[in-house]
């Protein structure tokens, strides 16, 4: 492979590899924070715990139901999350290399990390708007009885049926209220992680434990700034026509209204523990696979640089 062609491939076929691992690991959690988002939809004043959620679901469809939407899982890493890191690693060593060049502190300032993170979270939400529907939908069919399942027997299956059964534009709902999660997230997450990593490695030193930390931290923040944005996203990915053919919500702000109104503003934190279990062991695990990811990489692919 050229060399010159494999650099830059390189933080997205890692960030690609660490979003499957991760994806894989917290898959469960993820499936139990979508149930827990949809809970109060049908009953305002529902409050699934997290093992009544996991307990039922293997109830009713055993522990492979866990697993529900696995594929586009997967899918949805493959197109968000590699763009995503992918991007955001890429420009953000364009930016230090520049300002290094000008003799500058390599450092971003926080505006540049701010806007970068934006801009690479939202041209990943974007992209891969279409297998996060297909996973909510996978993933709440666990919820479905009798003819409400859409059994859809994996992503390529559910993106045919969606456009077929109910046009190209449903593989795009609830894309603004996901672009905002994706900026919220990357924000949270990149922006807080290189923040966190400054501040604690100069009173700890570098490290896996300082790396980890700051992780712990970042996921933190990510998750309480996107949660809102991820919970209506869930809700207008998922709705279904109701009497009259009438959908529930006419979009993002309807959405949030209405679940200020009948279940109070807390409700658009709704999981937030679970959100967390989810958000910082999967920035960890990223972290972590990622930096095996590359030695792998750079030793079967950039032997020759």
């Amino acid at each position: 492979m050229n060399d010159v062609f494999a650099q830059r491939m390189e933080p997205f076929v890692c960030a690609a590899g660490a979003g499957c691992t991760a994806a894989l690991a917290i898959h469960p959690i993820d499936l139990i924070k979508v149930h827990k988002q949809l809970a109060g939809q049908s009953n305002p004043l529902a409050r699934p715990s997290f093992i009544g959620i996991g307990t039922e679901v293997v109830k009713r469809e055993g522990f492979r139901g866990l697993y529900s939407g696995l594929s586009a899982a997967f899918g949805r890493q493959l197109v968000y999350g590699t763009s995503r890191m992918g991007l955001h690693r890429t420009v953000s060593d364009y930016i230090k290399q520049q300002r290094e060049s000008q003799g500058l502190d390599g450092k971003l300032p926080f505006l540049q990390k701010f806007l970068v993170s934006a801009v690479t979270g939202g041209i990943g939400a974007t992209l891969g708007c279409p297998a996060d529907v297909a996973l909510v939908r996978m993933q709440a069919d666990t919820t479905a009885v009798g003819a409400e399942k859409r059994n859809y027997k994996g992503i390529l299956d559910a993106l045919r049926r969606m456009v077929a059964e109910e046009g190209v534009a449903t593989l795009w709902r609830g894309t603004f209220p996901l672009i905002a999660r994706g900026i919220a997230m990357n924000v949270g997450q990149m922006a807080s992680y290189d923040m966190a990593k400054e501040i604690i490695t100069d009173s700890w030193g570098g490290g896996m434990t300082t790396n980890l930390a700051s992780a712990g931290v970042s996921g933190f923040f990510a998750a309480f700034l996107s949660l809102p944005f991820d919970m209506i996203k869930s809700r207008l990915m998922n709705m279904k026509p109701e009497a009259g053919g009438v959908m529930p919500y006419k979009g993002v702000i309807d959405c949030g209204w209405k679940v200020i109104r009948h279940e109070g503003a807390h409700r658009l934190w709704a999981g937030f523990s679970t959100y967390y279990a989810r958000c910082a062991p999967t920035a960890m695990i990223q972290l972590i696979a990622i930096e095996q990811f590359l030695i792998l990489y750079r030793k079967n692919l950039r032997h020759h640089s």
